[in-house]
């Protein structure tokens, strides 16, 4: 999610410090939950209370947790990359209003829905623009992406937005077969953080030739690399 002005010059530190910042930025807050979430959960004694009550509170305190890293979050971007992305602040918008759902009524259930949520609202967006010919990766990133040109960011956006449709199916089916009642939280939460992320990545990188062919500089090759959509 970097700007020109950070991509200067192919290999150049501050290119490659940006980019890692975008990874810290979209990705910490999730590794901070599961971390936080695996803290909280207790661990021996009765099976019944791990898996009911000290599940819930285990959630319920990883959410708040969950929710200060979102908003640090917020600030280490507009502190180390000058910018709030829209797409940041809409992901992080939801995390804070399901978060405080989660919190309010105890139930992990709406901190297990929010990922779904975000995923139809940015493939909405996309196919909106999509219809106008106007590809909205490119206005909720905030990116340039050098040398790319229109093409390559409609079928990026195109692309993107069924990517999206994927992982909100992805997330309903795992939903329904890990949740609470069922004491599958964990696990659910765990195929997020280390499944899904790494299905993001792997599509990330699949787009590169896509991008190379429309253009795309070496500058901006690192850029499209770790620029990976978050929630």
């Amino acid at each position: 999610m970097t700007t020109p002005e950070h991509a200067e010059t192919p290999g150049k530190p501050r290119a490659h410090g940006a980019s890692w910042i975008n990874l810290l930025v979209d990705y910490g807050p999730l590794l901070v939950f599961f971390l936080a979430y695996r803290h909280f959960t207790p661990r021996g004694g009765d099976p019944a209370m791990a898996a009911g009550v000290g599940a819930v509170v285990a959630v319920t305190k990883s959410t708040i947790v969950f929710m200060i890293a979102t908003v640090a979050a917020l600030i280490v971007s507009k502190w180390r990359l000058g910018r709030i992305s829209p797409m940041l602040w809409l992901s992080s918008t939801l995390i804070i209003g399901f978060g405080t759902l989660t919190v309010f009524f105890g139930d992990p259930t709406w901190i297990q829905i929010k990922p779904t949520v975000i995923y139809v609202l940015f493939a909405a967006i996309l196919f909106g623009g999509l219809r106008f010919r106007r590809p909205m990766l490119r206005d909720l990133l905030q990116s340039a992406f050098d040398g790319l040109d229109e093409d390559g960011w409609l079928k990026l956006s195109r692309n993107w937005a069924w990517f999206f449709v994927f992982l909100a199916v992805l997330n309903e089916v795992l939903r329904h077969w890990y949740n609470k009642d069922n004491g599958g939280f964990e696990t659910w939460l765990t195929i997020k953080v280390w499944g899904v992320t790494a299905l993001s990545f792997a599509f990330t990188f699949a787009q590169v030739p896509m991008l190379i062919r429309h253009g795309l500089g070496e500058t901006a090759e690192i850029e499209a690399e770790t620029t990976i959509p978050g929630d």
